[in-house]
C-alpha cells in the first residue's frame, strides 16, 4: 500500500495494485440495525482511545448498534459487512440536558459512532477499510437471507458461528442525507472521519430483532453486555447510499 497527492491535492492510496481516491462513494447497499441498551462500564472498557467517551442516554446505560450491510454497488467492491458499533462523542464536549441530550443528538443522527468490530467477506474492502479509515476489518464468511418480511444474515468468525441477526424487512420513507460521524484508531492515533448518507425504502420499527449468538469474541463480548435481549428498535434501508472522504486526526 502506498499514498500519494493527486492533482486536485487530495490523497489517494494504492490497495492492492488498486488506486482508491476520494470520495469514496456507495451507490447502493441494502442495511439493516438493531439498537441495544446495554452497560455503559462494559462498554467504556472497549473503547481502545481516550478523545472519545460513551454516550450514556440513562445513568449507566448505553447505546450499542449491531448492523448488516449488502453492499451492492460500491467503489470497493460488492460484499457483505457486520459491525458493532457504540454511540460516542467527544470526550469533555458540552451534552446539554444530561441524558436527554445524547437521545435527542442520537435521534438527530449528531452523535457519533466508534466501531469495535467490522468484519467483511472481500480482502480488498478489508484492507482498504483497515488502511485508510483505520477501521477494524476482518474477512470472515457472511451470509444474506431474504424473505418477503423479514432479512438475516449469519456471520461466522474464525470457522465458528458467531452470531445470527434477523430483522423485519420493509419502509417506504425517504431518509434525507445527511453527515454523520465515525471514530477510529489508526496505531493508536485517534482519527475521525466524516461521511454523507441517504436512504430509500426506509423503515424504522420498535423492537423486532431475533438474535441469535453463537461462539467467539464477538459472541462473548455481546453476552457481557446483556445480550441477547430485546432491542430498542430496527431499521431497514432498501437502498441505502453513502459518500466517504478521508480520514483526519482527532
Amino acid at each position: 500500500m502506498d499514498d500519494r497527492e493527486t492533482s486536485s491535492g487530495s490523497r489517494a492510496h494504492t490497495i492492492k495494485g488498486r488506486s482508491v481516491t476520494f470520495p469514496v462513494n456507495v451507490r447502493h447497499a441494502t442495511a439493516g440495525s438493531a439498537t441495544y441498551l446495554v452497560p455503559a462500564e462494559p462498554a467504556r472498557a472497549m473503547l481502545p482511545i481516550s478523545e472519545i467517551e460513551i454516550a450514556e442516554v440513562l445513568p449507566g446505560r448505553a447505546l450499542l448498534s449491531l448492523a448488516i450491510i449488502d453492499y451492492k454497488d460500491n467503489d470497493l467492491g460488492d460484499y457483505n459487512e457486520v459491525s458493532v458499533a457504540f454511540f460516542v462523542r467527544p470526550r469533555g464536549r458540552s451534552r446539554g440536558v444530561p441524558y436527554l441530550g445524547n437521545i435527542i443528538d442520537m435521534l438527530k443522527s449528531r452523535l457519533g459512532t466508534f466501531i469495535t468490530h467490522l468484519p467483511v467477506d472481500q480482502a480488498f474492502t478489508c484492507e482498504a477499510g483497515s488502511v485508510i479509515w483505520g477501521f477494524p476489518k476482518t474477512v470472515q464468511q457472511i451470509d444474506f437471507e431474504y424473505g418477503v418480511d423479514r432479512a438475516s444474515c449469519k456471520l461466522v468468525y474464525d470457522g465458528r458461528h458467531a452470531l445470527t441477526l434477523s430483522l423485519p424487512r420493509g419502509g417506504n420513507k425517504s431518509l434525507p442525507e445527511s453527515t454523520l460521524t465515525g471514530y477510529t484508531s489508526i496505531e493508536g492515533v485517534a482519527h475521525r472521519n466524516d461521511f454523507t448518507s441517504g436512504a430509500e425504502g426506509f423503515g424504522v420499527r420498535l423492537g423486532g430483532a431475533e438474535l441469535t449468538l453463537g461462539e467467539g469474541l464477538i459472541a462473548d463480548q455481546l453476552r457481557s453486555l446483556g445480550l441477547p435481549g430485546r432491542a430498542l428498535m430496527t431499521t431497514w434501508m432498501e437502498k441505502m447510499y453513502a459518500s466517504f472522504g478521508p480520514s483526519v486526526k482527532l
